[in-house]
C-alpha cells in the first residue's frame, strides 16, 4: 500500500545510517514525522513521573490524581504545582512506553497555535547566523574557483593588502578570503586580488553538460525503480514525450556564513546549517581538532531548503578563523559568491512512452526513463574518499513510486557523470520528476480528449483511496468543471510525496497579453494535521517556491562557470505576481506525512498544465518565462 514504508535492506540501511552514523539533520519533511511520538512519549514520561512524586508526597495512589496545565490535582481539589515537585520527579526512572493521551482529549494538538518564533522574526531581534556579534569580532569574505572544483594555481593579493582595514589574506587552496574590520570592505578586498584560475572537471557550458546528462541514457542504470508487468508484452497505441528540467539554486534570502573563534586547542562556531554534528565534524577537521574540541551552536536559518545541509560553509569559516587565533571571525559568502557555488537541484532529462487501450485511451504501460547526475553518489564518494555511485533512488522519486494504476509500469534512473556540486533540493527528486510524469499524464488526457483530473481519478482510483480522495477535495475546493471560458485557463497535478498526497489546480488569466497566475488551489492529506494554519503555511510556502522555480529558475554555464550571479539573474515571485491560494487538509491517510516539500512537486506541472489550457502551446522543459509572457 502506498502508506508502507520502502521495504528491502537499502530501505533499512537509509532508515538507520542516520543513527548508525550519529547525525542530527533536518530534511526529508521527517521531523514531525520523526519527534512526534518521540515527543509524545518524552512529555507522557514527565507528567507520570510528577504524578508518582505527588502521590508519594500526598500518599496517594497515582490513579486518583489529575493534572491541569503547571500542577498535579489531588482528589480534594488541592494543587501541587510541577516546579514544587520537579525535584522528586526527577528520581524516578521514566517509563519507557507510559499511555499517551488519546486525540479526544488533546488540548493543543491540532489546533492552529501562535509560533513562538514570529515576534522576534517580525520585529528583526532574532538571532541569524549573520546576526551573531561577538566583543573583537572581525569580518571575513571569500571566493572560490568559480569553475566548481577548479585548482586555484596562484593569486596576486596586493591590491587587497594595501586596503585601509584589511587585517589578513587567507589562502583557502581552492580559493582565498580577506578578514577585514567589516564585511562590505572584505567583499571589496576578496573581489580585488587577481586571482589564476583552473579549468572545471566538467563540460564548459549549458549545451555540453546535458549533452553528458543525455548520455547516460546509453549506460546501464543507476537504478530500477519500478518493475511491473513487462513492458515488451503490453500492446496498443504508442504515445511518447520527452522533457527537461534544469539545474536549479537554493537562492536562501541569507547567504552561507558562520562565525568562528579558533583558540589554538579549541574552536567555537555559530552557524546557521541543517545538519549540526557534520558541520561539527568538518568544522573539526578543517582546524585539525578532535570533535570534542568544537563547541557548535547552530542559530536561525535565513532559509535552507536543502542547501544548508551541505556544511563546508562551516569549515571554510573554521579555516578562516585559524588564521587570527583568539579572534571570532565571521565569514560572509557575498550574494554573487552563494549562488555561484551553491549545490545545485541536478539538471534531469525525461524520455516517456506509454501503451494504450480502450475509450478513452488510457495506459496499459508506462516506461520512463531518466537521467541526472547523481546527488547520492556524490555525498557517498565525498564521505569515504573513493568514487561511488551507490543506487540513488532520488533519481526516480515522484514518478516511480506514484500510485497510477497500470499494470506495466518500468521506470529507470540513468546517474550521469557531471561533476558539478549538487544536492538536495526542495522536494529533490519530486521537483523535476513531478513535472515530467505529471505533464505526460496531461498530454495523455489532451491526446483522449478526456477532463485531465478525471483522467487521473480513473488512474488513481483502483490504486489508492486516500490519494483520489486528495484530488476530489481540490476538484470541489476550485470548483472544476473541466471546462475554461476564454481568456482563463486551469490546469490540474497530483504528486504523492514525503508520505503524503497532494493535488494542486492552477489557474492563469489572460490580461492585455500578459499571463497572470490568479488562484491556486491545494488539497493535502497528511494523515494527522498537528497545526492546520502552520500547515496551510508549508503548502503555500512549497507552491510559491515552486512556481518560482517552474517561470524563472535556471543556473547555466559558460566557460565553467555559472553565469547567475543576484535576483535580477535568477528571479522568484514577486507579491503582485502571486496567486491567491485556498488549502483544503483532511486525515484519511493512515500514517503521518510530511509537510514541508509536499506544496512543492505539483506546482510546476500545474502550472504547465494550465498554460497549455489557456495557449495551446505544451511546455516540455523548464523555465516557463523564455516561453510564456508573463505579468510581474
Amino acid at each position: 500500500s502506498m502508506e508502507a514504508p520502502a521495504s528491502g535492506w537499502s530501505a533499512v540501511l537509509s532508515r538507520a545510517a542516520p543513527k548508525i552514523l550519529k547525525l542530527q539533520v533536518t530534511g526529508g519533511s521527517t521531523s514531525t514525522i520523526d519527534a512526534f511520538d518521540k515527543m509524545r512519549y518524552a512529555g507522557a514520561a514527565a507528567r507520570l513521573a510528577l504524578l508518582q512524586a505527588a502521590a508519594e508526597r500526598l500518599g496517594v495512589a497515582v490513579a486518583q490524581l489529575d493534572t491541569e496545565p503547571g500542577f498535579v490535582v489531588a482528589p480534594d481539589g488541592q494543587k501541587l504545582a510541577y516546579t514544587d515537585l520537579a525535584e522528586a520527579a526527577a528520581r524516578f526512572a521514566p517509563a519507557r512506553r507510559p499511555a499517551l493521551k488519546p486525540r479526544e482529549k488533546w488540548r493543543l494538538l491540532g489546533r492552529s497555535l501562535p509560533r513562538l518564533d514570529q515576534k522576534a522574526k517580525a520585529t528583526g531581534t532574532a538571532t541569524f547566523g549573520m546576526d551573531v556579534r561577538l566583543e573583537g569580532m572581525k569580518f571575513a569574505s571569500l571566493r572560490m574557483n568559480p569553475r566548481l572544483g577548479g585548482e586555484m594555481p596562484g593569486f596576486d593579493a596586493s591590491r587587497a593588502e594595501n586596503m585601509p582595514g584589511v587585517e589578513k589574506i587567507v589562502d583557502l587552496g581552492r580559493g582565498v578570503a580577506v578578514i577585514a574590520t567589516n564585511s562590505w570592505l572584505a567583499m571589496q578586498a576578496v573581489n580585488a586580488i587577481e586571482v589564476d584560475w583552473g579549468e572545471a572537471p566538467y563540460p564548459a557550458d549549458t549545451k555540453a553538460i546535458f549533452e553528458r546528462i543525455e548520455a547516460a541514457f546509453e549506460d546501464a542504470p543507476n537504478i530500477t525503480a519500478r518493475d511491473d508487468g513487462d513492458i515488451a508484452e503490453a500492446s496498443g497505441a504508442e504515445f511518447s514525450a520527452g522533457y527537461r528540467a534544469p539545474y536549479l539554486a537554493h537562492a536562501t534570502m541569507e547567504v552561507m556564513n558562520s562565525t568562528a573563534l579558533f583558540t589554538g586547542d579549541a574552536l567555537e562556531i555559530w552557524s546557521p546549517n541543517q545538519s549540526p554534528v557534520q558541520a561539527q565534524k568538518e568544522a573539526a577537521r578543517a582546524v585539525g581538532l578532535g570533535t570534542d574540541a568544537v563547541t557548535l551552536h547552530t542559530t536561525l536559518m535565513g532559509g535552507g531548503f536543502g542547501r544548508r545541509a551541505n556544511v563546508e560553509f562551516a569549515a571554510l569559516a573554521a579555516r578562516i578563523a585559524q588564521a587570527m587565533p583568539g579572534v571570532p571571525v565571521q565569514t560572509i559568502w557575498s550574494r554573487e559568491e552563494d549562488m555561484r557555488h551553491d549545490y545545485y537541484r541536478p539538471g534531469a532529462v525525461a524520455r516517456l512512452s506509454a501503451r494504450l487501450q480502450g475509450s478513452p485511451p488510457r495506459p496499459v504501460a508506462l516506461q520512463a526513463r531518466l537521467a541526472a547526475p547523481s546527488i547520492m553518489a556524490q555525498m557517498a564518494s565525498a564521505q569515504v574518499g573513493l568514487a561511488l555511485s551507490p543506487p540513488d533512488r532520488t533519481i526516480c522519486e515522484g514518478l516511480a513510486d506514484q500510485p497510477y494504476g497500470i499494470a506495466h509500469f518500468h521506470v529507470t534512473g540513468h546517474a550521469a557523470d557531471v561533476a558539478i556540486p549538487v544536492g538536495f533540493w526542495r522536494s529533490v527528486g519530486n521537483s523535476q520528476n513531478a513535472f515530467f510524469l505529471e505533464s505526460f499524464i496531461d498530454e495523455l488526457a489532451r491526446e483522449a480528449g478526456a477532463d485531465p483530473l478525471e483522467y487521473r481519478l480513473s488512474l488513481i482510483r483502483p490504486e489508492h483511496a486516500v490519494s483520489a480522495q486528495v484530488l476530489e477535495n481540490v476538484r470541489e475546493l476550485s470548483g472544476w468543471s473541466g471546462q475554461t471560458q476564454a481568456g482563463t485557463g486551469r490546469g490540474v497535478a497530483f504528486t504523492y510525496a514525503f508520505g503524503s498526497p497532494v493535488a494542486e489546480v492552477v489557474e492563469v488569466v489572460e490580461e492585455d497579453g500578459l499571463i497572470r497566475l490568479a488562484n491556486v488551489w491545494i488539497a493535502a492529506d497528511l494523515g494527522t494535521v498537528l497545526d492546520p494554519r502552520n500547515v496551510e503555511a508549508q503548502l503555500t510556502g512549497g507552491a510559491i517556491f515552486g512556481l518560482s522555480a517552474a517561470i524563472h529558475g535556471e543556473i547555466t554555464f559558460a566557460g565553467g562557470e555559472v553565469e547567475q550571479e543576484n535576483f535580477p539573474d535568477y528571479d522568484a515571485l514577486r507579491m503582485p505576481a502571486t496567486p491567491r491560494f485556498h488549502v483544503a487538509l483532511s486525515e484519511h491517510n493512515r500514517r503521518l506525512g510530511g509537510a514541508g516539500e509536499i506544496g512543492t512537486p505539483p506546482a510546476a506541472p500545474a502550472l504547465a498544465n494550465a498554460l497549455f489550457d489557456l495557449t495551446g502551446r505544451r511546455a516540455r522543459s523548464l523555465p516557463l518565462a523564455g516561453q510564456f509572457d508573463f505579468y510581474g
